[in-house]
């Protein structure tokens, strides 16, 4: 894949990417390398992150690390970033995009299903961006935390309650901390990109769709397209990088404008009989049982 950067454009750069064995993660870590970074992947299931971590250095050399890790657990992602920082040197960026979603009437949510998802998108994203946050500020060293949102922190999003409130919750703790550390050389951005096809995603976002869009309705969508992965790896890469040091705290929505006019959320769901949601929640179910028995099977 071309990019439209020079090929040194993050050479001396060691990041740090969430949930980055599968999906949009897995994107930007093949986007940085490509750059010239040095990229650290964490995740729970170790054959997803080493085999992506293998197909990876196969293209662009060894220079990426995998560890395992629940970013629910503080104490865990601590450790995670002690060893990173004693092993290999200080990072110096953060991607937060470990992310759960369920898609359900909120009335049928346990508090179960809640913790998991506000656990990982919420908590997590708070425990990673501290636990190197404090580090670069005890350093003096500058550092660049970047945060996989959507554009419902701007408006939420039926039946995607957990996921709304704690996306909203990472997009206040960016502008707050850009704020906040500013004055340490540590900057703070985000993302949120429309529809980015990718496997897992579909699988419990978008049951029984195609993820080339081929059978998804994008009438709503200006742009009358789904996003193109190129356009939003691009947007990352500029974000991580030295150029764009002067922009911080800010929420980017790369969507071909639908927040705009649909408010980009799910709103488009509220006809579904219960019937068709207990479909999708079979399906939704089935995509997570098959990701619980790999877990195990580790």
């Amino acid at each position: 894949m071309t990019s439209m950067f020079r090929a040194d454009l993050l050479a001396g750069k060691r990041i740090l990417i969430t949930g980055g064995g599968t999906g949009l993660g897995r994107e930007f870590a093949d986007e940085f390398m490509g750059l010239g970074a040095a990229v650290h992947i964490c995740g729970r299931r170790s054959a997803v992150l080493e085999q992506t971590a293998a197909e990876l250095a196969q293209i662009h050399g060894p220079r990426i690390h995998t560890h395992i890790c629940d970013v629910r657990d503080a104490n865990a992602v601590d450790a995670m970033v002690g060893d990173i920082w004693r092993d290999h040197g200080p990072l110096t960026g953060l991607v937060n995009n470990a992310a759960g979603n369920i898609i359900a009437p909120t009335e049928s949510l346990s508090p179960r299903a809640f913790d998991a998802v506000t656990g990982i998108v919420m908590n997590g994203s708070f425990y990673a961006t501290h636990a190197c946050g404090k580090r670069w500020i005890e350093q003096g060293l500058k550092g660049n935390v970047l945060s996989t949102l959507v554009t419902w922190v701007w408006d939420g999003s039926p039946y995607t309650v957990p996921s709304a409130m704690a996306k909203a919750a990472v997009h206040v703790m960016t502008k707050s901390l850009a704020a906040e550390w500013g004055k340490f050389g540590i900057r703070l951005n985000a993302v949120a990109p429309g529809p980015f096809p990718t496997e897992g995603a579909w699988k419990r976002l978008r049951p029984g769709t195609a993820t080339d869009g081929s059978d998804d309705d994008t009438r709503q969508i200006p742009m009358g397209r789904l996003g193109k992965m190129p356009e939003l790896r691009s947007l990352v890469a500029f974000l991580m990088a030295d150029e764009a040091e002067y922009l911080t705290g800010e929420c980017i929505a790369i969507d071909g404008a639908a927040m705009l006019a649909t408010a980009g959320n799910y709103s488009h769901l509220f006809s579904r009989t219960k019937e068709e949601w207990d479909q999708v929640r079979a399906l939704s179910k089935q995509a997570s049982d098959r990701e619980k028995a790999e877990r195990e099977v580790k």
